[in-house]
């Protein structure tokens, strides 16, 4: 399934090593007032080679909109956008190419299903498919900020080293201002380091991205198989190196008692009822309360390492994936605008779903 979701849908297309990665946004309604820098400024943020701590391969990751877009607004037809590979390096997967398997990737799974894959830099699973839905969110963003709704994210864990405030008491116009994209500064400085340290002993880290989505109305998501939660879940998880998602007090609620989780009701100024705490996330039977959304996602340590690792082939053959590739000791700072993306098509998504929902 290259395509993601229903009246807001994108399609990807393309490998890491091929001619480029793409998009084919289709759904988007005309009138959108759209600059292609926004959605440049974008992919700016996930690109390769932004600095020092990230993997050295050189793309400019410039994006090429073939259609869907006129004077600067959207015509309601498909958005088709193309950025093209400049600085493959093929020849560094030419153990891959002779059947070695890199623990921790997908050539062990894809070879037993297709018989037959693109290996050259994870090939269709590489991460670098995810630009595409960057710019596809850049868009999906555009339209929800006409609603009023903005989610950010940022690095909030890695390995050891975490943030200690919750969002609320943390300056979030502080993410871009360091290399991490931490907007605690103490702890960016801690997780530079640990960084660091992991790619001194040739290693990697892993760690937590926390998002957060405001602005939003009352009753987004669908009550049974369309759970807002369910969504954002199944879009984090569905990012490469994710292996955990969690929304609101998450795993943290199964050690509570009822009277400590749920939020309990009250009345603002104009005499509006909303939940007095957000433990829930801003959700309520799967349906958004109009309080922030709240997620965390975790990533795993990154699978490639820049030392010789033993494997085997898909027949049983000893083999060595060498010392080759080029690979961030951590993923996390340039997860942030991916994590950001996919919430932006989940949410532009179920916004417009719910534009038909009601009568009168």
């Amino acid at each position: 399934m290259n395509t993601f979701g229903t009246r807001f849908r994108l399609t990807t297309f393309g490998e890491s090593h091929g001619v480029g990665v793409g998009g084919v946004v289709d759904g988007c309604p005309a009138g959108l007032p759209l600059d292609i820098a926004t959605i440049q400024a974008a992919l700016d943020r996930r690109r390769p080679g932004q600095s020092y701590l990230t993997t050295p391969r050189q793309e400019a990751d410039r994006v090429e909109i073939l259609s869907g877009l006129y004077e600067g607004r959207t015509t309601g037809t498909p958005i088709a956008f193309l950025v093209r590979n400049e600085d493959q390096r093929s020849a560094d997967y030419s153990a891959q190419a002779a059947g070695a398997l890199r623990p921790g990737h997908a050539e062990f799974t894809w070879l037993h299903k297709y018989g037959h894959a693109d290996l050259r830099g994870g090939g269709r699973s590489s991460a670098r498919e995810t630009l595409a839905r960057v710019a596809g969110g850049a868009i999906a963003a555009a339209l929800l900020a006409q609603e009023g709704i903005q989610i950010r994210a940022y690095v909030s864990a890695v390995a050891d080293v975490e943030v200690p405030l919750p969002y609320q008491e943390l300056d979030l116009s502080l993410i871009e201002t360091n290399l991490v994209r931490c907007p605690h500064p103490e702890t960016a400085a801690r997780i530079i380091a640990r960084i660091e340290a992991a790619r001194a002993d040739r290693d990697s880290v892993g760690g937590l991205i926390t998002g957060v989505a405001t602005g939003l109305p009352v009753g987004l998501g669908e009550p049974v198989f369309g759970k807002l939660p369910a969504l954002l879940g199944g879009a984090m998880l569905g990012i490469n190196a994710v292996k955990g998602f969690e929304i609101g007090e998450g795993f943290a609620a199964a050690r509570l008692p009822g009277s400590a989780h749920n939020d309990a009701f009250t009345t603002d100024a104009a005499g509006h009822v909303h939940p007095a705490t957000n433990r829930a996330g801003g959700t309520l039977g799967g349906l958004s309360t109009g309080e922030d959304l709240l997620w965390r996602v975790a990533f795993k340590p990154v699978a490639t390492l820049p030392r010789a690792t033993p494997t085997l082939t898909l027949s049983g053959e000893e083999a060595v994936i060498p010392a080759k590739g080029r690979h961030d000791p951590c993923v996390l700072p340039r997860a942030v605008p991916i994590v950001e993306a996919m919430a932006a098509l989940v949410l532009a998504d179920l916004w417009l779903l719910n534009q038909g929902s009601r009568m009168g």
